[in-house]
């Protein structure tokens, strides 16, 4: 299928790895010109380098700026003012309990799952209404729909962004741009390392049962693929998915016990 969004320019934010770079070679293999961040400037260029080496003719660049600041923000939108697709991402915030989330930890966590996303949001999405074309993909988690006990900073801070995400969808479809969410469950990426090494260190166990135990949760008995992450993520920025906004797509292997 062509998704008719050969030739846009994407800014996928924290993409140096993981699923922020599944999901701008997904757009750069349909031929959309990518933008990859990371704090670290080398990093995101050496990145964007393995990118345009793995799709031959992709136009890949790349900006060093940290999400989480101010300054950061404002140096990508100076380097990069008029985007037609802006997927939202970073870093969630470490597991814990009710004991370790005072103040400092519940502000960090929304400066870095909750602020970055709004702020791009606020100043790309003029720009896409004048345009008359924009999509919007924030990459949230399973845990906004199915909180886990030591997951709440990342469940508050990115179910604060879904409930602001859904207002700010229904101001801006009319302009033929939409905002949706894409909610990940154990997609093989290395914050599945990291909660692997951390399941090793409290059971005892070595890093294959730690990856079995964690595809058992899943219903599909497997950890999802990158890529099949990244390419849900270009179908939503696809010509074909201006009717789809507002919504939060799991990919989460089945695993999801709700209705809705």
């Amino acid at each position: 299928m062509n998704l008719g969004i050969s030739g846009r320019v994407a800014f996928v934010a924290a993409s140096a790895q993981g699923l922020g770079y599944a999901c701008a070679r997904s757009l750069a293999r349909e031929g959309v010109a990518v933008i990859l961040n990371g704090r670290d400037a080398e990093r995101a260029a050496a990145s964007a380098s393995r990118l345009r080496s793995d799709i031959p003719g992709a136009q890949v660049d790349s900006v060093g700026a940290d999400l989480t600041t101010t300054d950061g923000r404002s140096t990508i939108v100076g380097a990069y003012p008029n985007v037609d697709i802006l997927v939202t991402n970073n870093a969630g915030p470490p597991p814990g309990e009710l004991a370790d989330w005072d103040e400092t930890a519940l502000i960090a966590a929304l400066r870095a799952n909750a602020v970055p996303a709004v702020d791009l949001m606020r100043a790309y999405i003029p720009g896409m209404r004048a345009r008359r074309f924009g999509r919007i993909v924030n990459i949230t988690s399973a845990m906004v729909k199915s909180p886990a006990a030591d997951m709440g900073l990342s469940t508050s801070a990115r179910a604060a962004l879904t409930a602001i995400s859904k207002s700010v969808s229904k101001e801006v479809a009319k302009d033929n741009v939409t905002v949706n969410n894409l909610l990940p469950e154990r997609i093989d990426t290395p914050r599945q390392e990291f909660m692997a090494q951390r399941r090793m260190e409290r059971e005892g166990i070595d890093r294959d049962e730690a990856y079995r135990q964690i595809a058992s949760t899943i219903a599909a008995q497997r950890l999802g693929t990158p890529d099949e992450f990244g390419d849900a993520c270009a179908f939503l920025c696809s010509a074909q998915a201006g009717y789809i906004s507002g919504q939060n797509l799991q990919l989460d292997g089945g695993s999801y016990e709700g209705l809705i």
